[in-house]
């Protein structure tokens, strides 16, 4: 069984100032951001002694991690050992893709967001078009907010036909819900919308999360997933492989994509196959739609 391991580190600066997101525009100083990388030195020695298992490795941190070379460094090495199946991270696609030529691109995925407030369409989907022409499978992504959808069918128009475009669904601060047309709006651009859309019941559900999907944090303390503060265990321990059994759900709902993904009664896995952690579907679906 592969362990799927959901990495996210005390980095939470970023290089862009999106008004909904709390990390905007906020600077870590020297001594944070040089936590950040020992704690990363110290996580990706752990994954490397780990050979005994397969694993996938998923950083999704709080801010933009590809703008410092630790990352970078991190991905090329971890496509390069032989018992890392993928290793994806979450950007916002503002850095240079030089250091993608150390990495062996068919482990690596990316999923990129896309803040029209902060870069150019035009620079974002030359970056897309990039990761295509080097064989680095990738989505593409942006924030549901009303005041974007025109822009999202922007983007889908010149995006690459083959990089899948998802929406996320705004469930909390946005000034008017969805109407009808909105939904059917952004649902032409993600098929997928309407599972996004959705707060899946969860509670007492089995879940993949807590037995080969976990949650780490830069201290090397395991959760089930991000959404679940409860700790199941430090990866560091010696007894770590012990708190990795079946659990269910302890929430009412989960309504984020890298939490509901795992929920087994959803079959999101047959949806997304091996493309899980860079969230792209097995098939094009945004192609059968007609849409590209």
């Amino acid at each position: 069984m592969t362990l799927t391991v959901l990495y996210r580190g005390p980095l939470s600066g970023c290089n862009f100032g999106c008004e909904y997101c709390p990390f905007g525009k906020w600077k870590q100083s020297e001594e944070e951001l040089a936590k950040d990388r020992a704690d990363l030195a110290r996580f990706m020695a752990w994954v490397e002694a780990r050979t005994h298992q397969r694993l996938s490795v998923f950083f999704t941190p709080w801010g933009e991690a590809l703008i410092w070379p630790w990352y970078q460094e991190a991905l090329a090495k971890l496509t390069h050992l032989e018992h890392v199946e993928r290793a994806a991270v979450q950007t916002n696609l503002s850095c240079t893709l030089d250091w993608v030529s150390r990495c062996r691109v068919e482990k690596l995925g990316i999923w990129a967001t896309y803040h029209p407030e902060w870069m150019k369409r035009r620079r974002f989907v030359s970056q897309c078009e990039k990761l295509s022409a080097l064989g680095v499978r990738h989505s593409a992504g942006m924030v549901g907010f009303t005041r974007f959808a025109e822009e999202a069918e922007a983007l889908r128009r010149e995006l690459p036909a083959d990089t899948y475009l998802w929406i996320n669904a705004v469930k909390d601060g946005q000034e008017e819900p969805y109407t009808p047309e909105d939904l059917a709006r952004f649902t032409r651009v993600d098929p997928l919308f309407p599972v996004n859309n959705t707060r899946h019941p969860s509670l007492g559900r089995a879940c993949r999360g807590g037995e080969s999907v976990i949650s780490v944090d830069g201290e090397g303390t395991a959760r089930r997933c991000h959404f679940i503060d409860e700790p199941i265990g430090n990866i560091y321990a010696p007894d770590f492989d012990a708190a990795l059994r079946p659990r269910a759900c302890s929430k009412a709902t989960c309504g984020c994509h890298i939490g509901y993904v795992h929920l087994e009664y959803l079959e999101l896995d047959r949806v997304f196959g091996s493309g899980i952690l860079e969230r792209v579907p097995v098939k094009p679906l945004w192609r059968a739609q007609g849409v590209e």
